[in-house]
């Protein structure tokens, strides 16, 4: 037909279509998923295999779709000029329209041997009542709502090909706004984590591919750009990545659609549910190296300071002492504590603007008690991630907790975040609080070290704290 393709082009064509020792796609049953970053060519790619394989076998019946009519006709006129190739024409209907069908609304490209693909968008109801469908095609899979699904995905079932209807799934990482459930779904069975009740492992029988620039990458990189495009700079020219770049204002945005990176949101719980509740004890208590710790949201909206510390067992214990807003209350509440108590540490995050120096000690802001910092943009929170991780995670978990709502939902929706080599606490999204989650994990790293600042110089034997 004339046509070629780059070496990632032929790679993901051959693990698409690739079949099993029976004949049927080694796909058919989990589908072909693309997260891939714009200006790539994957449109051209997919639109390619699907014009073949309505040549290659008579009466395929193929529906493609997209959330919005506008990205459903733009794709239909973009195939109009892939099938418009000298060597691929001829292979279209002869009559009147030569195989292009836009009248009464319809969309579609028929060939001499009755194949069709026809176009649609999911938000004007595409796809419903249709049956013996071969292949789907889900473009914008990142906004693909489980009602969508409902209404096409069982046309397929009645597919007359011998090796199986194939379903494709591709686009790039949801927004927070987006309704990218489905897709997120669908990259976390792939990763084999959990991303909801509703993921169901089946293995062996789903392709996916994403195209992503690292999670921390500097989106003025083109290095990173590479990385995520493997067009770049062949076949998507420097100035469309450099137009996107000064176009999307929003750094979120740009690593979205042009580097591929997906947002905290459209990763899985880092902590399930079930492995959260395992450790659960509601008579918990921590009695040594009791160790209080800070966090602050990036708005300063909210703060919370969690307490850690060892239990009489020898099992570690975290909880959540005080959550309140803005961050005037900090200081008093924790002197109160600290005067009360005999602390083991008091931790800070260096950039939380809540520690002042004086004499060379790094004390709480308008307060006399010394605390121990924390680069929380740096080693020491990839540690504590990691330690707070192993302790619930290990198959003898090392750590209880007395199951408090508050510690509850933000661990719920706290996501990864690349850091220093390893990864500390994200945001599933802008609204999310995750300070309390983030104040335990520092509370147990200062808690489990032993070169802290004692916050303060009272001496005595009381161990218990007071919240």
């Amino acid at each position: 037909m004339g046509v070629t393709f780059d070496s990632w082009q032929h790679g993901v064509g051959s693990i698409a279509l690739g079949k099993r020792k029976d004949g049927k796609y080694a796909a058919t049953v989990g589908g072909v998923v693309l997260s891939i970053p714009r200006q790539v060519g994957k449109t051209f790619l997919i639109g390619m295999m699907i014009i073949a394989l309505c040549v290659l076998f008579p009466k395929l019946t193929v529906l493609w779709t997209a959330h919005r009519t506008r990205t459903a006709t733009m794709t239909f006129t973009t195939m109009q000029g892939m099938v418009r190739r000298k060597k691929i024409r001829v292979h279209l209907a002869a009559d009147r329209s030569d195989g292009i069908r836009t009248s009464n609304g319809e969309q579609e490209i028929r060939f001499k041997n009755g194949s069709v693909i026809m176009f649609g968008a999911r938000e004007n109801g595409f796809g419903r009542g249709f049956d013996a469908v071969d292949v789907e095609v889900f473009d914008e899979g990142q906004i693909l709502s489980e009602k969508a699904l409902e209404d096409m995905v069982p046309a397929t079932n009645a597919s007359r090909q011998a090796s199986g209807a194939l379903l494709f799934f591709m686009g790039t990482p949801p927004r927070p706004v987006d309704s990218g459930e489905e897709f997120t779904n669908r990259r976390a069975k792939a990763l084999g984590k959990k991303a909801g009740h509703k993921v169901r492992r089946v293995g062996g029988n789903m392709v996916y591919v994403e195209f992503s620039a690292d999670g921390d990458a500097d989106p003025d990189d083109q290095d990173q750009w590479r990385k995520a495009n493997p067009s770049f700079p062949g076949r998507t020219p420097v100035e469309s990545m450099e137009r996107m770049r000064e176009q999307l204002t929003d750094d979120d945005s740009f690593r979205r659609e042009a580097l591929g990176i997906w947002d905290a949101s459209g990763t899985p719980e880092v902590i399930d549910g079930d492995s959260w509740a395992r450790v659960l004890d509601p008579a918990s208590m921590a009695i040594d190296r009791l160790t209080l710790a800070i966090d602050v949201a990036p708005d300063r909206s909210i703060a919370s300071v969690s307490l850690a510390g060892q239990r009489a067992d020898g099992l570690w214990h975290v909880e959540l002492g005080e959550q309140r807003k803005n961050v005037e209350w900090l200081s008093p509440w924790v002197t109160s504590l600290a005067e009360k108590n005999r602390l083991h540490a008091v931790v800070v995050d260096v950039m939380s603007g809540l520690v002042e120096v004086r004499k060379g000690r790094n004390y709480l802001i308008g307060t006399d008690v010394v605390v121990t910092l924390a680069a929380a943009e740096g080693r020491d929170m990839a540690i504590a991630s990691g330690q707070f991780f192993d302790a619930v995670m290990e198959s003898s978990p090392k750590l209880r907790h007395p199951d408090q709502p508050q510690l509850n939902v933000a661990l719920s929706v706290a996501r990864k975040r690349p850091l220093a080599g390893a990864w500390a606490w994200n945001r599933k999204d802008a609204t999310s609080d995750i300070t309390p989650i983030v104040a335990a994990t520092l509370a147990l790293w200062g808690a489990q070290k032993d070169d802290v600042e004692r916050p303060t110089r009272r001496q005595g034997t009381r161990t218990a704290v007071i919240l």
